[in-house]
């Protein structure tokens, strides 16, 4: 029987605590062949993820059945305070649906996925919440700007360029050319000679960002993984288009504009660390003392994702990429 009343039921409504979530899922099976050096990466992404967040973001790792070193490296991360959140799964259940699962249990309106090799750096997290505070109409943004994803799901991007609701130009940025090549050599995709290449930007109140983003690190409004998102699992153990129908298209669908920062702070680091990412997190730890303690809220612009039929959001995309490229000629 039961005896009292549970003090719970008394007490008042939780206050959010974050506005921002950060989320890496890992699977790490073995500590060789292919992930010979993986939990090497894994460690420099979990670092500098912790080195430069700030006070308003969580970080969750989700464990997908990786050997017994990794659970036990995330178990001290998590008892040492260093992380928020530690989900352990027994078996892969896949790379999307542990994302998806871990994206729609979070209560935070800014939520970032990472891959697992994703090297942060200083900056990252205050230049994406400037972009979704800045810009009305913003559904992700990444930390990795590469000229090359401007047509890469962006037909809502074009429309509200088309339609004069931000300003849009294409301009050279000579300082992102290093850092596209790195990313761009990390795939072993053809690299760019030209630092003048002129890059899809769009300005709204003083703000410019990058048109277009991949998908191994975004940010994403909360709304998203509660509308356009599939409601299915995927079933899917990694790739097989997972992470177009789950990411990439939802945020299209969405209406929303699909940016990436005007410069980069992040790297694609593949499956073997170098030196010159342990060089980025030496200067992050110099700067981590420089991140405030306690920091203002993010005052969000409101986001309302569009449900469109399916049949004519496919139309409406042909037609928009095509007046897109009519209009904006490189």
């Amino acid at each position: 029987m039961r005896v009292g009343m549970n003090p719970q039921k008394q007490s008042k409504k939780i206050q959010l605590k974050y506005q921002h979530r950060l989320i890496i899922v890992v699977f790490i099976p073995s500590l060789d062949g292919y992930y010979k050096n993986v939990l090497d990466v894994f460690k420099l992404c979990l670092d500098s993820a912790i080195a430069t967040t700030n006070s308003n973001c969580a970080i969750t790792v989700v464990n997908n059945a990786s050997c017994n070193e990794v659970g036990e490296y995330l178990n001290i991360k998590l008892s040492d305070n260093a992380i928020d959140t530690v989900i352990h799964h027994k078996e892969n259940i896949g790379k999307i649906d542990a994302l998806i699962g871990a994206a729609r249990g979070s209560r935070e309106p800014i939520i970032t996925v990472s891959d697992v090799d994703i090297l942060f750096k200083h900056g990252w997290q205050t230049e994406i919440e400037n972009v979704f505070s800045t810009i009305k109409n913003v559904a992700s943004v990444s930390p990795i700007p590469c000229r090359r994803f401007i047509n890469y799901e962006t037909s809502s991007t074009f429309s509200q360029i088309l339609s004069k609701k931000v300003k849009f130009k294409f301009e050279p940025i000579p300082e992102n050319h290093t850092s596209q090549n790195q990313f761009l050599e990390s795939f072993h995709w053809q690299l760019e000679n030209d630092s003048n290449a002129k890059w899809p930007v769009i300005e709204s109140n003083g703000l410019k960002a990058v048109v277009g983003s991949g998908h191994q690190i975004l940010s994403m409004r909360r709304e998203l993984f509660h509308s356009t998102v599939p409601k299915e699992p995927s079933l899917v153990l990694v790739g097989n288009n997972s992470e177009f129908l789950y990411c990439d298209e939802p945020i299209n669908r969405s209406g929303g504009m699909r940016l990436a920062t005007y410069h980069n702070f992040a790297y694609h680091m593949g499956n073997t660390a170098e030196k010159w990412m342990y060089d980025i997190q030496d200067e992050n730890l110099k700067q981590e003392k420089s991140i405030p303690n306690e920091v203002n809220a993010i005052n969000l612009l409101e986001f309302k994702p569009k449900q469109i039929n399916f049949g004519w959001y496919k139309l409406k995309k042909r037609i928009i990429n095509k007046l897109f490229k009519l209009r904006y000629k490189q």
